[in-house]
């Protein structure tokens, strides 16, 4: 699966009409076209599945045979892992979504899909150009979400097996120096056409190292604005171990920058800037639609929010209201707190940022965002 069409899942989840009928979202890690912890699965399925009775008992139960009806047949052997969004009823929805990385194994029940973990996936994995160069070969590779889905452009030079038919070993060398130079020159007009082409954003090259510096050295400004590494490889390596070895940079590089943004968020938030921190300030700026990117600590575990059966006003407290402060009615039930931080995010299309560790996010509460601008009642 393609970047662009894991955005497109996420929106559909993100924005699929409630019904009666509770969602399952299922979360797998796989091996070789099977579970590789069957066991940890069918665990949280019983938990799940305790306290359920009537209608809501028979949906799940429809629910889950679609779900290992899909498990027992329809899996890739090369998928690591897969997530499965369905629902029975009147209404019923089935997705599933298989990728070449892998997945926590997380099953949960609620009235809208669980979309988290696919959002974290979405901010680590973005696709990018890598740029293998050896002495006897050049190859674009085009990585989306951790595995190469396209080779962009290979080219092989022939250039040695003329040796001891048409040229001396002198006239070689002299020829193999001059033709490096214009070698180099043109791969980049090569990656210069394909990067624009394909509007990517991030380029890292790889391979001989004294190849890559002199790549790196001749890349025009507005491509060198987009390396983010280079990636020192053998001529005998293969080609899925260079790629293993830039995804695990490009992964480092995108921690960084979930890091700079919430430095930004705390940075703005305490210069009375466009930013703001905490659970109940972020919930109701993407409540009201006004933020750009919402920046959440990994390690974010918000109490559940309230949400009213009658009027559906939510309220993010650490403790149960005897009653909706508006409306009165005292039905609530409980909701996860980060899930519809991120459903109201894609919801709104502001961007996502998840980051690993920030102890000054987490000292703010673990949430934080950068807004589109204030409110009136703001202004002082």
């Amino acid at each position: 699966m393609e970047l662009e069409n894991l955005r497109k899942h996420i929106r559909t989840l993100a924005t699929l009409p409630v019904t009666d009928a509770e969602v399952i979202s299922c979360y797998l890690t796989l091996e070789g076209g099977s579970v590789t912890d069957r066991n940890a699965f069918d665990t949280q399925v019983r938990f799940l599945k305790q306290g359920m009775a009537g209608t809501a008992r028979r949906d799940s139960e429809d629910a889950l045979k679609r779900i290992e009806e899909y498990l027992t047949i329809e899996l890739l052997p090369d998928a690591k892992g897969i997530a499965i969004f369905s629902r029975a009823g009147a209404e019923p929805f089935f997705l599933p979504l298989q990728l070449r990385v892998p997945l926590p194994i997380w099953v949960a029940v609620d009235i809208t899909p669980n979309i988290y973990h696919l959002v974290e996936l979405k901010d680590t994995y973005h696709r990018y150009v890598v740029m293998i160069s050896t002495e006897e070969s050049v190859r674009i590779l085009e990585v989306n979400l951790g595995a190469v889905t396209e080779e962009l452009w290979k080219d092989r030079p022939e250039l040695r097996k003329r040796v001891g038919r048409e040229w001396t070993k002198d006239h070689y060398q002299d020829h193999r120096r001059e033709r490096a130079q214009r070698f180099i020159k043109e791969k980049i007009k090569v990656l210069d056409r394909l990067v624009s082409a394909g509007g990517y954003a991030h380029l890292i090259l790889a391979g001989n190292p004294r190849i890559t510096a002199q790549v790196s050295h001749q890349l025009p400004k507005h491509l060198a604005a987009k390396l983010i590494d280079t990636v020192p490889a053998s001529g005998r390596a293969q080609v899925s171990d260079i790629v293993e070895a830039t995804i695990a940079s490009f992964i480092q590089q995108e921690e960084n920058e979930s890091r700079r943004a919430a430095g930004e968020v705390i940075r703005a938030a305490r210069a009375g800037g466009l930013a703001i921190v905490g659970t109940g300030p972020t919930f109701q700026a993407l409540e009201q639609g006004r933020v750009d990117t919402l920046v959440l600590a990994q390690a974010y575990e918000p109490a559940p929010g309230w949400q009213c059966a009658a009027c559906g006003r939510m309220e993010v407290e650490a403790t149960k209201p005897a009653e909706c402060r508006q409306c009165g009615a005292g039905e609530l039930r409980s909701f996860d707190v980060r899930e519809e931080m991120v459903r109201l995010a894609e919801q709104s299309g502001c961007d996502i940022e998840v980051v690993e560790l920030s102890d000054s996010l987490m000292l703010h509460g673990g949430a934080g965002c950068l807004l589109r601008y204030r409110l009136p009642t703001e202004y002082v």
